[in-house]
C-alpha cells in the first residue's frame, strides 16, 4: 500500500492505494501552524476510521503547493509509517514533457494532474483544477503540457464579492431556486455557480479553438468541481481521484 498526500493551500488531501485501487481518500485543513506531531494525529485518525495498518504501507509520495507545511507534513507521514516519503520536485522522475517557458514554474500539483489526466484520458486533453484557485491546463496531441490559465477560485471570488461590497452577505454555495434570481441570495448563488460554469465553458471552447480541434476532452478535479460542473453545458468528466492516481504513477515511476 502507497500513502499519497496532496497539499494544497485550503486543503491537504491523504489518500492510501493498495493493490485493488483507492482504500482511503479524506481532506485535512492546511494550517502552517501545525506541528508534524499534529498532523501525525490527524492521519493516524484518519488510519483508525478507514481501517488502515501503518505497518502494511510500504512508501508514500507528497506534492505540495505551500512550501511552509511541506517538511511538516512530511516529518508526520514518515514518523507515522516508518517509512522515508518521496517530494514531488527537482530530481523525480515524471515522464513529463513540459513545454512551457519555464518548467520550473509548473506547480508540483500541476504536474501530478498532468501525468494521471495523460495516463488516463490520452492526448489532447484539458484539465480544470477547482480549488482555492481554479487552474486550467491543456495537453496538445503530442502528448506535451503546452500551458493553461489561473483565475480566482470560486470560493475566493465569492468571499471577494462579500469583502468588497457593503450590502452583500456571506452565502455557501449551493444552488438557487432559478437561474434569474429574484432576491439578494438567489442572485449570489445564480451568479456564482453558473458564472463560474459559464467561464469554464467559454475557456473550453477557445481552447479548443486555438488547437483548432472541437473534440479535445475535458476532465475537472478539486474540491468545488462537483459544485460548478454539473452546470457546465460542455461534457466534462469530475475526477476526484486524479491527483491521488498521478501520485501513485510518479511513485511506481521512481521505483524501478
Amino acid at each position: 500500500m502507497i500513502l499519497t498526500i496532496d497539499v494544497g493551500n485550503t486543503h491537504i488531501v491523504i489518500g492510501c492505494i493498495g493493490d485493488d485501487g483507492i482504500v482511503l481518500k479524506e481532506r485535512i485543513y492546511t494550517d502552517d501552524k501545525k506541528t508534524a506531531a499534529e498532523y501525525a494525529i490527524n492521519m493516524k485518525i484518519l488510519f483508525d476510521l478507514y481501517g488502515v495498518d501503518a505497518k502494511e504501507i510500504r512508501g508514500g509520495i507528497i506534492s505540495s503547493s505551500v512550501p511552509p507545511v511541506t517538511a511538516a507534513v512530511r516529518q508526520a507521514a514518515e514518523k507515522l509509517i516508518g517509512q522515508k516519503m518521496l517530494v514531488v520536485g527537482p530530481g523525480i522522475k515524471t515522464g513529463l514533457d513540459i513545454k512551457i517557458d519555464d518548467p520550473g514554474q509548473l506547480g508540483p500539483d500541476l504536474v501530478v494532474g498532468a501525468v494521471a489526466g495523460i495516463a488516463r484520458y490520452g492526448a489532447p486533453l484539458i484539465m480544470v483544477d477547482m480549488g482555492t484557485a481554479t487552474t486550467v491546463m491543456v495537453v496538445n496531441e503530442k502528448r506535451q503540457v503546452i500551458g493553461g490559465m489561473i483565475l480566482p477560485g470560486v470560493r475566493v471570488s465569492l468571499e471577494g464579492l462579500s469583502i468588497h461590497t457593503s450590502h452583500l452577505p456571506k452565502i455557501s454555495i449551493e444552488p438557487p431556486k432559478k437561474l434569474i434570481g429574484s432576491n439578494t441570495i438567489d442572485c449570489m448563488k445564480s451568479g456564482i455557480l453558473y458564472g463560474s460554469a459559464a467561464c469554464i465553458d467559454g475557456i473550453a471552447a477557445r481552447v479548443r479553438e486555438e488547437l483548432k480541434n472541437p473534440q479535445v476532452p475535458i476532465v475537472a478535479t478539486g474540491g468545488l468541481a462537483k459544485c460548478i460542473i454539473p452546470y457546465c453545458k460542455e461534457q466534462i468528466t469530475i475526477d476526484d481521484e486524479l491527483l491521488l492516481t498521478g501520485l501513485k504513477l510518479i511513485y511506481d515511476r521512481n521505483q524501478r
